[in-house]
């Protein structure tokens, strides 16, 4: 199915690894436990029923992001074609990004403590744009190694032909 600019014919996407949905739930439950923590000893110290909304509140935005991460990690995906790398990302507010492999400067894999427990990594890259928002996220360590090879190589071979 073509989906105008942002699902370009031709281009076969990449998904990302489903272990980013484990590791962001984590992150946002453990975002969400403190302000969960601060309602619930107010609203058992308040004598006031209405005060209860406030745990109830930051349940339901736990709820709400139980539901819409998944969906997120399943809209990200990437696709290598012969002069650039495409990133697509969002539901609702969707993105694509191009970057030719020419204009690529710099090539980064990270992963923080909780990334290397879920056994992912993030992949940026950075151009010679200050705008750009080139990140992979949820790639496996050896998928984030390869592409980040790749993606050096094909940018100083772009490079060396100016």
């Amino acid at each position: 199915m073509n989906d105008g600019p942002f699902d370009p014919q031709g281009v076969v996407w990449q998904a990302v690894s489903p272990r980013l949905t484990t590791v962001r739930l984590i992150s946002t439950a453990i975002a969400l436990a403190v302000p969960l923590a601060v309602t619930l000893v107010i609203a058992a110290l308040v004598e006031a029923t209405w005060v209860w909304v406030l745990p109830a509140a930051v349940l339901a935005l736990g709820v709400w992001a139980a539901v819409l991460v998944p969906r997120q990690v399943r809209a990200l995906g990437y696709a290598e074609r012969d002069e650039d790398l495409l990133i697509r990302r969002g539901i609702l507010f969707r993105a694509l990004v191009v970057v030719p492999y020419g204009r690529m400067q710099l090539v980064d894999v990270q992963a923080g403590p909780l990334d290397r427990w879920g056994g992912i990594a993030k992949l940026q890259l950075h151009t010679a744009s200050a705008s750009t928002n080139a990140v992979i996220p949820g790639l496996t360590p050896q998928e984030a190694a390869r592409l980040r090879d790749r993606l050096a190589a094909r940018g100083e071979a772009r490079l060396a032909g100016l």
